[in-house]
């Protein structure tokens, strides 16, 4: 195990480019509104696009446990600073943590 197994820069910067583009497209009050019908369609269009981010990011960067982590804590961090509610915001880290692991 060499000194890039702990090297998590870009595992930190892209769990926080998901959070910026979760945060582009549903504001924290309208992430816990009654659902509508647009409000749907956003959030499936953002479930597709932060899946292909996902699979992208996999294919050109070598993950661990550790960037793994640092991923899904960067992407909590940043939601929650955005002003999600923390519960949410931790449905959301499992969900893209299954994501990366490669679950639906």
């Amino acid at each position: 195990m060499g000194l890039g197994w702990f090297d998590a820069a870009e595992a930190k910067k892209f769990g926080a480019e998901m959070a910026d583009l979760f945060v582009e497209r549903l504001v924290p009050g309208e992430a816990l509104a009654p659902r509508n019908k647009l409000l749907k369609q956003r959030a499936q269009a953002l479930n597709h696009k932060i899946t292909k981010q996902v699979e992208d990011f996999k294919g050109n960067n070598k993950l661990n446990v550790y960037k793994t982590a640092q991923i899904g804590l960067a992407f909590k961090e940043a939601l929650i600073a955005a002003g999600y509610e923390e519960s949410y915001v931790s449905e959301l880290t499992h969900w893209l943590m299954y994501k990366i692991k490669g679950r639906s």
